[in-house]
């Protein structure tokens, strides 16, 4: 529904689902403005629903905002009810509320910039924005994500790229395009003691860069982009090698991981143990976990069960994380990624020190 709301394209689609045998027992719709109550009632009539379940979804300000629209719609209320549950008394939207509240509310920028290969299509990393988004919330700062195509960044360009930031997430993804600007940010920012975020490729990189430039191993790679490199810190397991069915090697889903204690990520999340989402196919080569600790890289999170590294960090770096699995696909707006919201506190703590300078 736009300005004037017509009843026939909405009658013309229940037809549709009647034909189908499917008889819509709510019906939400669109609108730029307030459907009034004559307007709904004919609507009901029309697709034989009761009239109160006619919900009006208004243009919102915000994706946030519809939870609560809804819910003042009583959506809530009358699917329950439809589907013959207790709502056991009504929902504390409080929190959300008050979500809502901090977004409205907040001033500070904390600018972030995000390294990966897809940036001309964004969704390709909405669960990062979108945690992004949420821990920014929280620390009462508004985000300013910048996208930066890593392929075109150069020894040249980083500094002019990167600067002006207050952290760098280095993406995820898969293949060799765009790998060697991941190398030359990371670099970058390991120097300039940047508060960086590699999330798995991005983990891996970081592993990669750290090899080349601190170990001495020049043509460190994973076997992923470089299957003869000589020095492959990164590989396959060595029971998926015999694997011909690329799919067969993939570790996806929720995997326990070990952290040790002391270490920035255990203080992230206030835990030792905790169990966050993969979906990746190679790993860290604990052949070369003790040179990697030696000089500085710690491999602070294992699988209890593998002994798999799953986060690695440089302790005298303000903050520099890896991890091998997808904290992103965890986060919520009730329950933000507890990784996400120490890097953006890192962020801003690092924005505000040089704004003093």
């Amino acid at each position: 529904a736009a300005k004037e709301l017509k009843t026939k394209p909405t009658q013309h689609s229940v037809k549709q689902l009647q034909q189908l045998g499917i008889q819509p027992d709510v019906l939400v719709l669109r609108t730029e403005h307030e459907i009034p109550a004559s307007m709904r009632k004919k609507i009901a009539q029309f697709c034989n629903v009761a009239p109160d379940a006619v919900i009006e979804s208004r243009d919102a300000k915000s994706i946030y905002d519809v939870p609560v629209q809804m819910h003042e719609e009583h959506l809530d209320e009358i699917v329950m009810r439809k589907l013959d549950m207790d709502p056991k008394g009504q929902p504390d939207m409080g929190p959300w509320k008050e979500f809502l509240t901090k977004m409205r509310t907040a001033e500070k920028k904390v600018r972030i910039g995000l390294v990966g290969k897809y940036v001309e299509l964004q969704d390709a990393y909405k669960s990062i924005s979108e945690a992004l988004f949420q821990c920014a919330t929280y620390s009462d700062r508004v985000l300013d994500l910048v996208y930066i195509h890593s392929e075109r960044v150069t020894p040249e360009n980083v500094e002019a790229q990167l600067r002006d930031l207050d952290g760098v997430i280095i993406a995820p993804g898969f293949g060799q395009r765009g790998i060697e600007g991941k190398f030359v940010a990371l670099k970058w920012c390991r120097e300039h003691d940047v508060p960086t975020f590699g999330i798995c490729l991005g983990m891996q990189c970081m592993v990669i860069e750290f090899a080349r430039n601190v170990l001495g191993l020049a043509e460190a790679n994973s076997t992923e982009m470089q299957p003869h490199t000589p020095d492959n810190v990164i590989d396959l397991m060595e029971e998926q090698k015999s694997i011909s069915n690329m799919g067969g090697t993939m570790r996806l889903g929720a995997y326990d991981c070990r952290l040790t204690p002391g270490s920035r990520a255990a203080a992230a999340y206030g835990a030792t143990e905790v169990s966050e989402r993969h979906r990746h196919r190679f790993e860290f080569n604990n052949d070369y976990r003790a040179r990697f600790e030696a000089a500085g890289m710690k491999c602070v999170g294992e699988n209890p069960a593998t002994h798999l590294v799953e986060v690695v960090e440089i302790p005298d770096h303000r903050w520099f994380i890896g991890t091998q699995y997808h904290p992103e696909y965890s986060s919520t707006v009730l329950s933000p990624s507890p990784l996400f919201m120490d890097f953006i506190k890192a962020a801003i703590a690092y924005g505000e020190e040089r704004e003093k300078k």
